[in-house]
């Protein structure tokens, strides 16, 4: 895959004078270790047969030799068809240069700085992680470049989720904008803030469909569809990235969880996935695929097992997928101690075993355990791990610090760090959230008027300061101490209203001594603002909920409100998909808000005024209940689809049939219609396009944008398709009465689909085409593939 040229940068940090390269790469005749030579050759799986999943880490399938100079004229920045790294001049000469133990050293990746100087003393590290402040990083850095026989820098790495110090909406929220370039432009924000303070490394943009919102890491992804969540992907990716991720305000991006960790079993986090193999290539896989094709740098491996082999041991998606069909040429990272867990698993007996099985299976950098650099000599000397493995791993690590311009630019100035949000950022923040905000319900109430003379906020949440970041914040310094702007405050500050606040409830108590109070605020107004949801630690890593309910007693205390006679609007705090059937019949309006950030108040402010008009879809269906879970709008239609007259077809006995609230769903203060629907040709050839055209209407008073949405449906298959297949989404802003053709380009990519033997197929026949507003668009066309 060509990348971009990498603009070198040579100014160090004031005082300190790193190495030259053309000092490190010079052979000289003490290095005992060994790049890969011509007869040192590594077995590897070749193609992405079904064997590399149902196989253990033994089942290598054995492929042709490549001798390293053949490999080596290929281009610097492509990956060879064998999987291996590609060959960077300066990577193979200091190659050469490294002991066995300073090449092990690279593939350690430690978060304790002691840890980290015990390994620098004995000659090397890798990479440092979660480590924040630019004069510790450059004391670390200082110790590796001029403390260490070949001065290798540290790659230093955060999770950099939705910002560093200005926190965006959480990515689910992302994802409900339809709008990559939101994305885009919150994750260049965190880039130029981390890199500038000494982050090089940030482990997002996380990409796991999930159709489970009992996970809580749904809240880090973008959503349920893999067309989506690729599209947010490759903008993540570009956002932190740019063009050269030496650039002082770039950072080399990770593409996590791979794959499959967004399906466990019973919503809990790290647990088991189990899939075919057409499932894990049609859902799972594309948006990995679409981020490496973005230029990615890096890929961290998942927790959870699939089919019975744990990520971080399965050769197939990491050796045969990734390395082999996309051609990834950057490195792969565990998890935090995923490679000791291996023994957990029940794959590795010890230490030994599980550096064996990661290695081999192509994790390239081992995360927090310390199994490479403690077994790896051993390994090499029984033949259980070979030369050409760990040279792969150490070149492919080796060739990012390269790219980042670490060797050339190791130190950041410490002057230059940030520390707290700017203006700018700040009006980034503010707009980003804004455009990820979905109007659920709205019976006439929003948007508030400006003039209104008494509002009442109430509820846990409308003073919440932190849980409106939502999770994987506060690792930036200043993402930790700087308060996000609450709902009162962006309420205050947009109207001349008396605003009062009465908190109702806790979160997620059971104490309702508070309801009375609540009940006498919203009397005394004119409107009642409810803002509920979750706090922040109910979502995110190792949050799963077995009910997805509002929490505590938050219902009861809208019962309350709701008996007062007040109208009220209910603004909803939470980071996944909630059972919300009581709101949906009982409040007048409701506000998906997600997490919404550093700016989530006034952003909030800003959609109840109207002075912006929501038009963010639901990256996710939102259930009826937590029964109907998993419930996602791409299923298959089986042979007895749901129908409500009919006894024996598939629906549950005490629930309608479908969701509360659909895939792509969303509503906004304006009306639009979708019409004239028409294609170019009534055929698509093998290798050809054709345009699908729509007009959008703004038929309402208001300026508004509508996402149009393009899905498609192959009714007759060798193997059964979804109902709908979302291939196309738009997001356009219409005045008042305007109207505009949008087109949409489709080609055989978006009809095919993956079998069962990972082949890619293009069957004849006929296609359906949807068009609309949501996943339950009705207006429809066909064509013929032939």
């Amino acid at each position: 895959m060509p990348s971009s040229p990498r603009r070198q940068r040579t100014t160090p940090e004031p005082g300190h004078s790193p190495p030259k390269v053309a000092d490190l790469i010079q052979p000289g005749p003490e290095e005992t270790g060994s790049a890969l030579s011509a007869t040192d050759h590594e077995e590897q799986p070749s193609g992405v047969s079904r064997r590399g999943i149902l196989a253990g880490i033994g089942g290598a399938v054995a492929l042709g030799s490549v001798a390293s100079s053949e490999v080596f004229a290929q281009p610097a920045s492509a990956a060879p068809p064998d999987g291996r790294a590609p060959r960077d001049p300066r990577v193979e000469a200091l190659l050469r240069r490294m002991t066995v133990p300073e090449k092990l050293g690279q593939l350690q990746l430690v978060r304790d700085p002691d840890v980290a100087k015990s390994f620098l003393a004995k000659g090397s590290l890798g990479g440092v992680f979660n480590i924040v402040g630019a004069a510790a990083l450059n004391d670390l850095q200082r110790i590796a470049v001029e403390q260490t026989r070949l001065g290798i820098p540290l790659i230093f790495g955060l999770d950099i989720i939705h910002g560093y110090t200005t926190n965006v909406p959480i990515p689910l929220a992302q994802g409900a904008s339809f709008d990559p370039t939101i994305t885009e432009d919150g994750a260049a924000t965190a880039a130029s803030e981390a890199r500038r303070s000494g982050i090089h490394w940030t482990y997002a943009p996380m990409m796991d469909v999930s159709h489970e919102p009992r996970w809580g890491r749904i809240a880090e992804g973008n959503g349920e569809d893999p067309y989506l969540v690729s599209r947010f992907a490759v903008a993540a990716t570009r956002g932190f990235q740019g063009d050269d991720i030496a650039a002082p305000d770039r950072l080399a991006a990770c593409a996590k969880h791979y794959v499959a960790y967004g399906q466990p079993e019973g919503g809990r986090d790290y647990n088991t996935a189990d899939m075919s193999i057409q499932r894990l290539h049609n859902l799972y896989l594309p948006p990995f695929q679409a981020a490496v094709e973005a230029g990615v740098a890096t890929v961290m491996v998942s927790f959870n097992a699939l089919n019975g082999e744990p990520g971080h041991a399965n050769r197939y998606t990491l050796r045969d997928v990734l390395k082999g069909r996309y051609g990834f040429d950057g490195f792969v990272v565990s998890d935090s101690r995923a490679i000791g867990e291996l023994i957990v698993h029940g794959l590795a007996a010890d230490g030994a075993g599980a550096a064996t099985a990661g290695l081999t299976a192509g994790v390239d950098m081992e995360m927090t355990t310390t199994n490479y650099t403690d077994f790896g000599q051993q390994l090499l000397a029984r033949h259980q791990i070979t030369q050409a493995q760990l040279d792969d791993a150490v070149r492919r690590i080796l060739l990012i610090k390269f790219r980042l311009g670490l060797f050339e630019h190791p130190y950041v100035d410490a002057s230059g760090e940030v520390t707290a949000p700017s203006a700018q950022t700040r009006a980034v923040a503010r707009r980003v959230a804004g455009r990820c905000m979905v109007l659920l319900k709205n019976d006439g109430v929003l948007p508030l008027a400006t003039s209104t003379g008494r509002i009442a906020v109430i509820g846990p949440l409308g003073q919440a300061t932190y849980d409106l970041n939502g999770t994987w914040t506060g690792r930036g310094t200043g993402s930790a101490t700087t308060p996000p702007v609450t709902v009162v405050d962006g309420i205050k500050a947009a109207s001349a209203a008396t605003v009062t606040f009465t908190k109702g409830c806790e979160v997620n108590g059971a104490d309702t001594s508070g309801l009375a109070a609540a009940q006498d605020a919203a009397r005394a107004a004119d409107v009642a603002v409810l803002v509920l949801g979750e706090s922040a630690d109910l979502s995110g890593e190792a949050a799963a909920r077995s009910v997805i309910d509002l929490p505590g007693v938050q219902q009861q205390l809208v019962a309350a409100i709701k008996d007062t006679g007040t109208p009220f609007v209910v603004v909803l705090v939470n980071g996944r998909p909630l059972t919300i059937p009581y709101l949906h019949d009982n409040a007048p309006a409701v506000l998906e808000a997600w997490a919404p950030g550093l700016e989530g108040g006034n952003a909030v402010a800003d959609v109840l005024f109207g002075t912006v008009n929501p038009g963010g879809k639901l990256p996710v269906t939102f259930p009826r209940a937590v029964g109907q879970v998993p419930i996602y709008y791409n299923h298959d239609n089986t042979g007895r689809p749901g129908d409500p007259n009919v006894h024996n077809t598939s629906k549950y006995l005490d629930l309608p049939i479908g969701p509360l609230y659909e895939f792509g769903y969303g509503l906004s203060y304006t009306t639009f219609r979708i019409s004239q629907l028409r294609l170019s040709s009534t055929r698509l050839r093998r290798n050809g396009s054709l345009k699908v055209t729509v007009n959008v209407a703004n038929t309402g008073s208001r300026d508004g944008d509508e996402v149009v949405q393009l899905y498609l449906h192959d009714p007759v298959a060798s193997l059964v398709q979804p109902v709908r297949r979302l291939r196309g989404f738009q997001r356009v802003t219409l005045r008042a009465g305007e109207s505009r053709d949008l087109t949409f380009t489709l080609t055989t990519d978006d009809v095919g689909f993956y079998d069962n033997d990972a082949e890619f197929r293009v069957e004849p026949g006929t296609i359906e085409v949807y068009v609309g507003t949501s996943s339950a668009a009705t207006l429809t066309s066909t064509f013929e593939v032939v």
